[in-house]
């Protein structure tokens, strides 16, 4: 548990990271995501309830808890007065790596990232992309056995993204254990063995992506626009249906038949379309549709 005065930003969550896992944390903004990573990460005090890292208790075992993390956090907090090199080199002086170690770890690590060429740039010199994964090669300085990341890739485009997925899961298939909170749900869908989704401090659901697709949303959407008859005929089957703006949602394992059903009284006045079920549909029956600032 987590309170900060009246407000109880983390609310008597239980969950458990399998060792060699990739887990994440999902939910809207106020959720309680960031603060149980740092929760986990020590730097927030829990304000009550039992939180164990490497079997070690966080209130009095923090500081070997932290040597054996590396964290990505959602800012960029690199050094801009120095290289790439040099970021990687200074931050190992934290962990107390002797210069020669540390001098091949920060080789080793910015080949990993695809940064060699980059080596003696500085920091401001370096796009949001590079950026990113300078703050991830920075976290594996000390080999971590557990890597937290805040928003991995937030801000950056598709290429940038897809290459820091890659050396994600060779971390995770060198047997790495990663956390990581997104709301980029197609990242969450394709990296996350499991996770649990979040809101007003609490877990609402936990599982597997595909387990949570299927249990929470079935295999399919129909979407058709919202008309009187469209109502009226799916309020006939007996079908239950989610409005996403316009839109009518209809989770469902039989679409083909749904479909048919629709077309036959909205064929000239409404598109109707059926598309696999995501873990964004799972996201948004859960936590809703209204905007969090």
């Amino acid at each position: 548990m987590k309170r900060f005065g009246d407000l109880v930003a983390v609310d008597r969550i239980a969950f458990r990271v399998r060792e060699g896992e990739v887990f994440g944390f999902l939910g809207p903004n106020g959720a309680g995501k960031t603060t149980a990573m740092k929760m986990i990460q020590c730097i927030s005090p829990k304000s009550g309830g039992t939180l164990e890292v490497f079997g070690m208790d966080v209130d009095t075992q923090a500081r070997r808890i932290k040597s054996r993390l590396g964290v990505v956090p959602q800012e960029n907090n690199l050094d801009p007065d120095f290289s790439a090199y040099r970021n990687l080199l200074i931050y190992a002086r934290y962990f107390g790596i002797p210069k020669r170690e540390a001098e091949k770890r920060a080789g080793e690590l910015l080949a990993f990232m695809q940064l060699e060429e980059k080596r003696d740039v500085l920091v401001d010199n370096l796009s949001g992309g590079m950026k990113r994964r300078l703050i991830i090669a920075r976290a594996l300085v000390n080999e971590p056995e557990l890597l937290i990341l805040d928003e991995p890739t937030i801000g950056l485009d598709p290429q940038a993204r897809h290459l820091i997925w890659e050396k994600l899961r060779s971390l995770q298939a060198e047997g790495n254990t990663l956390v990581l909170t997104t709301h980029y749900l197609d990242e969450a869908e394709r990296l996350c063995d499991r996770l649990v989704i979040m809101d007003h401090g609490r877990i609402l659901i936990e599982g597997a992506p595909a387990d949570l697709i299927r249990e929470h949303a079935g295999s399919n959407v129909v979407e058709v626009e919202r008309t009187e008859k469209a109502v009226a005929r799916l309020e006939e089957l007996g079908v239950n249906y989610d409005l996403a703006g316009d839109v009518l949602q209809v989770f469902t394992d039989r679409p083909n038949e749904i479909a048919q059903e629709l077309l036959e009284v909205c064929r000239h006045e409404a598109a109707v379309t059926v598309r696999p079920a995501t873990l964004e549909d799972v996201f948004l029956r859960m936590a809703g549709r209204r905007l969090r600032e």
